[in-house]
């Protein structure tokens, strides 16, 4: 518990504060540095890049120093990069340190599944993994009420406050998780199963299509639905506070299995998304990130839980690969959804996205029958 509880700190910081504290504070910044919308926009891309350049330099560091360094270098950077951001006298300090910040959860996220593997015993993984993940619920709420304080103080301070709060989970990370050798050779060179990880990854691709879109049009549906300036904050808030039933995601996989969870959760962010798109006031925008949060948590605690269980021998290199593949298609989803509003509109890309992504978890588990009797039959030829 305790290297998940370190895990949960600098996942937190990293993936709920760190990674969206860029799109919460951007107006502020812009009427400071006078960023214009197109150099604003390539910003929030290259944070992308950052994330992914992070993802791919988990395998080699864990290969060379153990899985605990990934985390390590990954805490260094949010505290470095928000630093960066709070100080920033001109555009390009604030750019360079909001890529370092958004890379910080390319880093940090991944190597709790070999962590885990190696401290923890097999039937308190799922578990422990959940604990892990829902540390960005934790981490959203604490971004959420920095956003609330935003109108009375500087946008600096929230990324002052994000540092610090890096800075400490990096500290709390060393204390509590073990530093753990590299794998060894015999492991490390284990085939992944690919066939195993190909329905994961296809949910993967429809779970990261959907919350991508909400997060990418949650700000402007609230502010077409007629909310503050500050709603925003609270959306953000009550996507954590949503998230937190996450927590027992451990539980919910062993009564339905990993592929029925991800199924449920999905369809949950797809009801989101339709309540997002058909909101005419506060009560449904507000309510539909409660509800997002539930799916958006659960299923990224099922997609760590899942790699882990088709890839037992190297479940840190699965769940590698799956954040991959939702890192690429966080990329090409907004460029998808940008070219379609104009003519469909907001409420429309919205609710055909939920739609999309409850047909997603529909096939998902209806095709969970024909896979069990597949495993079955293989079983029974073995």
């Amino acid at each position: 518990m305790r290297a998940a509880a370190g895990g949960a700190a600098v996942v937190g910081v990293a993936f709920g504060m760190a990674r969206y504290a860029y799109g919460l504070t951007l107006p502020d910044m812009q009427a400071e540095f006078d960023l214009s919308e197109q150099l604003s926009g390539l910003v929030a891309s290259a944070t992308f890049v950052g994330y992914l350049i992070g993802l791919l330099g988990v395998p080699v560091l864990v290969a060379r120093r153990g899985p605990r360094a990934p985390t390590s270098v990954g805490g260094a950077c949010g505290a470095l990069g928000c630093t960066m951001v709070a100080l920033s006298p001109n555009p390009v300090v604030l750019a360079t340190g909001a890529v370092l910040a958004g890379s910080a959860a390319g880093w940090v996220w991944a190597p709790y599944s070999d962590v885990l593997r190696a401290v923890a015993a097999p039937r308190h993984r799922p578990t422990l993994l959940a604990v892990v993940t829902t540390g960005t619920g934790v981490g959203l709420v604490g971004l959420g009420a920095l956003g609330l304080l935003a109108p009375f103080v500087s946008w600096r301070l929230t990324w002052a406050g994000i540092a610090v709060a890096a800075a400490l989970a990096a500290t709390l990370n060393l204390r509590l998780v073990p530093a753990l050798p590299p794998p060894d050779r015999e492991d490390a060179g284990a085939p992944l199963h690919l066939a195993r990880l190909l329905v994961p990854l296809l949910y993967t691709v429809a779970y990261f299509v959907a919350i991508t879109v909400y997060f990418t049009y949650a700000s402007d549906a609230a502010e077409e639905a007629g909310l503050a300036d500050w709603a925003p904050a609270l959306v953000f808030a009550l996507i954590g506070l949503g998230g937190l039933v996450a927590f027992w995601t451990g539980r919910m996989t062993a009564a339905l299995g990993p592929g029925g969870v991800g199924a449920a959760s999905l369809g949950v962010v797809g009801a989101a998304l339709c309540g997002l798109g058909l909101a005419s006031g506060a009560p449904l925008v507000l309510g539909s990130a409660v509800v997002l949060g539930a799916g958006f948590m659960v299923g990224s605690s099922v997609l760590a839980i899942w790699t882990a269980h088709v890839e037992p021998e190297r479940p840190g290199t699965a769940f590698t690969i799956a954040l991959v593949v939702g890192a690429v298609t966080s990329i090409v989803t907004p460029a998808v959804t940008g070219a379609l509003v104009p003519n469909a509109g907001l409420g429309t890309v919205l609710v055909l996205s939920g739609a999309v992504a409850v047909t997603s978890a529909a096939a998902l588990a209806a095709g969970l029958p024909v896979r069990a009797a597949v495993r079955r039959a293989r079983a029974r030829t073995t």
